[in-house]
Parts: C-alpha cells; sequence; structure tokens
C-alpha cells in the first residue's frame, strides 16, 4: 500500500497517519471542520488533539471525503462510534472495489448493537476487505514512535497479514488473529472498566481495589465476548488484557479520567463539557449492558457504572455494593 486514507483527525486518527507518513506512504488524513484542516495545513501539527508531533510531509490533511478516498488502497477508519455508519454511507459511493478498510474504533453501535465491523460490512458489503486494528496503545505513545504492540484481526488471513507487512515499524509491531468479535468486544468493553477503574481512584481506594476491580473486570467482558462467541484465548491477549490494563492505569486515558471525576463526585455532564475528546465507554456502558441482557451475561460492573453514569447511584455506594454481592467460586460467572 503506496497511498494510505485516514479518516479522523482526532488524536488517535492524527497519530496513525504521523505513522503511517513516516513509512513513506502518501497519506491523506481527512476531518469533517474545514477550520481543523486549515490549522493542520498551517501549522503541520494538530494542536487540538495532539500536540507537539508534527506532520511528516507525506501527510495530507483535507476536508473533502472526494479526495481524501479518490484512488487510495486502504481506508484508516478512526472516527468515534456514534458517527461511523453515517460516514460509511457517504464513503460507500466514493470506494473503488476491494480497498482494504482498518478500523480502528473501538464501541457499540447503539440500538443496533452492532460492532464496527459489522456496521462498516452492513453498508460497504462482505466483498470489502475488512480488519481491525486493537490492542494497548495511546494515540501519543505511538506518535513519539514508542515500542507499541497491538492485534490485527481479519476472517480473511491474507487481509491480516497484508496490515501487518503495510503497518509494521521498529517501534510498532502487530500480531495477527480471526477472532474479530473477541478482539472488538474487548476494546470497546474495557472502557467501561477503565471508567470502573477511575472511579476507584477518585475514591481513593488504593491499588488492592484497582487489581481486583481490572481482574474480575476482565472475567467480565471474557463472558460476555464468549457469549457474543468469540474465543476465549482472544481476551487474555493484547486486545483483551493488555488494553484493559493500559486503559486502566494509564494517565493519558479519558475514560479512566472520567471515572476519576466521578470519584471526586462531580456529575457526568459536568465532566463532558470539560473534554474535547471523546470518551467512547460513557456509550458503550448502555450497549454493553443491552448485550448483556440480549446474551444473559451478569455483568455488575457495567451495571454499577451504568447506575453511576445515569445519576441513579453514588460512586462511593456503586463500589459498596459491589464488594457486598453473594461471594462465590471465582470460577462462577459474575
Amino acid at each position: 500500500m503506496k497511498h494510505v486514507t485516514v479518516l479522523g483527525a482526532g488524536g488517535w486518527g492524527t497519530a496513525l497517519a504521523i505513522h503511517l507518513g513516516r513509512l513513506d506512504k502518501s497519506v491523506r488524513l481527512w476531518a469533517r471542520d474545514p477550520a481543523l484542516v486549515a490549522r493542520l495545513c498551517e501549522e503541520r501539527s494538530n494542536e487540538t488533539y495532539l500536540p507537539g508531533v508534527l506532520l511528516p510531509p507525506s501527510v495530507e490533511p483535507t476536508a473533502s471525503l472526494e479526495e481524501a478516498v479518490g484512488g487510495t488502497e486502504c481506508v484508516v477508519w478512526a472516527v468515534p462510534s456514534h458517527g461511523t455508519r453515517a460516514l460509511v454511507r457517504r464513503v460507500a459511493p466514493l470506494l473503488a472495489p476491494r480497498v482494504t478498510i482498518v478500523s480502528g474504533t473501538k464501541g457499540f453501535e447503539l440500538g443496533t448493537l452492532n460492532r464496527m465491523s459489522e456496521v462498516i460490512g452492513q453498508e460497504l458489503g462482505a466483498s470489502q476487505p475488512v480488519a481491525v486494528l486493537s490492542g494497548p496503545s495511546f494515540a501519543a505513545e505511538l506518535a513519539r514512535a514508542a515500542p507499541t504492540a497491538v492485534l490485527v484481526a481479519s476472517r480473511h488471513a491474507d487481509v491480516a497479514a497484508t496490515v501487518q507487512e503495510d503497518f509494521r515499524a521498529p517501534y510498532f509491531r502487530l500480531y495477527a488473529s480471526d477472532d474479530v468479535t473477541g478482539v472488538e468486544v474487548g476494546g470497546a468493553m474495557k472502557n467501561v472498566i477503565a471508567i470502573a477503574a477511575g472511579v476507584v481512584e477518585g475514591l481513593g481506594l488504593g491499588p488492592n481495589a484497582l487489581a481486583a476491580l481490572i481482574t474480575r473486570g476482565l472475567a467480565e467482558i471474557s463472558r460476555l465476548a464468549y457469549a457474543m462467541g468469540a474465543q476465549r484465548e482472544t481476551l487474555a491477549g493484547l486486545s483483551g488484557l493488555g488494553d484493559l490494563i493500559l486503559t486502566c492505569t494509564g494517565g493519558l486515558s479519558r475514560n479512566r479520567q472520567v471515572g476519576v471525576e466521578l470519584g471526586r463526585g462531580h456529575s457526568l455532564s459536568e465532566i463532558l463539557a470539560d473534554m474535547q475528546t471523546v470518551a467512547e465507554g460513557v456509550r458503550t456502558t448502555e450497549a454493553a449492558l443491552e448485550l448483556g441482557r440480549r446474551h444473559h451475561v451478569d455483568l455488575p460492573i457495567s451495571s454499577q457504572m451504568g447506575a453511576v453514569l445515569a445519576g441513579r447511584t453514588q460512586a462511593r455506594a456503586a463500589v459498596e455494593e459491589l464488594m457486598l454481592r453473594r461471594q462465590r467460586f471465582e470460577s462462577d460467572g459474575g
């Protein structure tokens, strides 16, 4: 792949564009906001979402979808989950056949509860090659070429292998998987658990509580993913445990920061009003709970976070409720 398009000029999209530009690819970075594009062109950096890192000369910002997608060999999806379907519909008539789609978006579509690769497949058709990129990877770390390992999942081994080869760098290692469901469920659900991890920190409950939360959070994610058809071992890998650890403990995690502020007593509306970027876990919590009901899977941590996010309960009361649940064998569900 010599010509790549990145849709979405938030932190993650910008980081991926910078990374691909370093690999001597011709990269078009699309943003829906013409004012942001103008700043990107003038300053050659994204001071709004990823400050302090210059765009390589081969990265061309644009606000035109036609210009962004025309002649491309690969489209990297880096827009929020709630905007994915509408944008896919706009892009569909502009795409050449067999252009590879790499989804870097984590979350579920509200209403349909579809994973992002399902949304893309429904709108583009089964013949469009689709891969999912997920794993422990903060945008700022990738942008500064810090060593990073992720997972690329596709139902077609040749598609995964192509992305592996074309995206690799001395600091960026990609493992392959055919478990698209497990990779996407892990990538989406870890944001919900990260909010809970932030609550633990905001309440000052200490590392014992955080370790327990992450461990039981992984069990919760694994139960849901398996019920949805995933392979259990996927959730013990980079897109499950790896991503969960990073998002629950890393200072750059937006979802964790939401939880920290909830633990400190701030309302969700106050927290979101002060954030420039999207915390996917806020929307994912609602979808996760509906998926749990659909697949008859108990999601106690997600349930308590749903109540806190909705303002039905206070953060400390949610933690107490989790601690006072009926004790059971660790291998039991719930």
